[in-house]
């Protein structure tokens, strides 16, 4: 027994012996890894990507919209050619959804980040006989180092933020249309950070997202609108967009200015001859004071906005015309006039837009908003107008808007809002020359959104 014990334990250490030898050849098995990882470096949802440094953020939102009142448009409105019958579309509908990614990483340069934007974009077609419109969208798309911006981002003009107080911009709610707004545009910028929440930004931007066709008037048009042949040249320089912005712990302010090429095509189209080579420019202020004492979040924004040959820095840039019966409310908008010989008379644009917004609770709030913008023409543009469209005595090209509405949204769930958005909107016409063919316009809007956003 005593030997059978023996070699028992012998063959049994020869085993463990033999197990640990080829055990030493094998590979060693790597320990678990955390493959999501939360990075704390940029703020709540980012995580690093596995076997990197960088940092990503997934995110994106869908938005359901019904208007009424919008003529066919939720980008144009109800004062962008209406005919105010019953072939103008009453009800309309936007569908939307985008997925947002965000990634960032650290350099010896600073941070290193690219951001994009991507999505559908669908709205009802503008008759019974047209099919819905649908179609890709990609709004944002850039890349940011150190202080270096470059892609499609917003203008480093824009200072109040429009979209968060107002369902309403492009020509519905006219200060708003000097915004990007949802489609952004081609910038190549530097930001200068100078300490104390003061900073200075210098940018080339894209020169057709902010222009407004100068207009050549050589022939007769109608007795309700001051038509034009587009006598824009070819794009051969950039927008120069400067700023100097202040951010502190009370709200933030902001000047800007911007130099625009507002020059034209030739006199004729055989191409001999054609107006001196001119520039533009826009000069605005913005304003914005956090409002605690009166609610958790509340807030007041300014922003003025004066312009000559760049007036889409103070309106959206859209002609305008709205008939009821027998007379026409209209105002063309042009960056610049010129005829068969002579110079370019530039246009002058200016624009104040103001909104209030009241947090009720954490789940309620409201905005109350508004603006003003005119639009004048030299004396010497007004009359090429006003010959060419075969206007009477008294003619007179010069004309204004001014609108008030408010928003009200509530969340009933986190990520979930649902707002109610109506304005009301005042057209100062352009005047034909006799009350039987122009005179001023008001039109209601009002829209229902719902959006579910879906970020960390």
């Amino acid at each position: 027994m005593t030997m059978l014990k023996s070699l028992l334990l012998g063959t049994a250490a020869g085993l463990v012996a033999m197990t640990g030898a080829q055990a030493a050849d094998l590979p060693v098995k790597a320990k678990a890894v955390q493959y999501v990882k939360i990075c704390s470096l940029y703020g709540a949802g980012f995580y690093y990507i596995p076997g990197t440094d960088t940092c990503i953020k997934v995110g994106g939102w869908v938005r359901s919209q019904t208007g009424s009142g919008y003529n066919g448009s939720m980008t144009n409105g109800p004062m962008v050619g209406n005919v105010n019958n019953r072939s103008t579309t009453d009800l309309s509908t936007r569908n939307r959804g985008y997925i947002t990614a965000d990634a960032r990483s650290q350099t010896e340069y600073g941070t290193l980040r690219s951001y994009i934007a991507v999505g559908l974009n669908g709205d009802n077609a503008t008759s019974t006989l047209n099919a819905t419109a649908s179609a890709f969208s990609s709004n944002r798309a850039f890349i940011q180092l150190g202080g270096l911006t470059a892609g499609r981002a917003s203008s480093f003009y824009d200072f109040m933020t429009y979209s968060a107080v107002s369902y309403n911009g492009g020509s519905v709610w006219t200060p708003a249309g000097t915004d990007t707004g949802d489609g952004g545009q081609h910038v190549l910028a530097y930001t200068v950070q100078l300490g104390g929440g003061l900073s200075a930004t210098i940018s080339a931007e894209e020169h057709s997202a902010k222009t407004a066709a100068v207009g050549q008037y050589a022939t007769a048009g109608t007795l309700t609108t001051a038509s034009a042949t587009s006598g824009d040249r070819g794009i051969k320089a950039p927008d120069f967009v400067g700023n100097i912005r202040l951010e502190q712990a009370w709200g933030s302010a902001q000047i800007m200015a911007v130099a625009h090429d507002a020059s034209a095509n030739y006199y004729t189209s055989t191409g001999a001859t054609h107006p001196s080579d001119i520039w533009g420019y826009a000069l605005g202020t913005g304003l914005k004071i956090n409002l605690p004492m009166l609610g958790k979040g509340d807030y007041f924004e300014v922003q003025y906005n004066w312009t000559k040959g760049a007036i889409k820095y103070a309106t959206a840039g859209t002609s305008l015309l709205k008939t009821s019966g027998g007379t026409s409310g209209y105002g063309t908008m042009s960056d610049g006039v010129y005829g068969l010989t002579g110079d370019i008379e530039l246009t002058t644009a200016w624009s104040l837009g103001a909104a209030y917004q009241h947090n009720w609770d954490p789940k309620m709030k409201t905005s109350l908003y508004g603006g003003y913008s005119a639009v004048q023409y030299t004396t010497a543009a007004n009359a090429l107008m006003c010959t060419a469209a075969l206007l009477l005595t008294g003619c007179d090209q010069d004309f204004s808007t001014w609108q008030v509405g408010s928003r009200t949204e509530w969340a009933p769930v986190s990520n979930l809002a649902v707002g109610i958005d109506v304005l009301y909107t005042k057209l100062v016409s352009a005047n034909s020359g006799t009350t039987t063919t122009s005179d001023n316009q008001q039109a209601w809007v009002g829209q229902l959104r719902i959006q579910r956003n879906f970020f960390p």
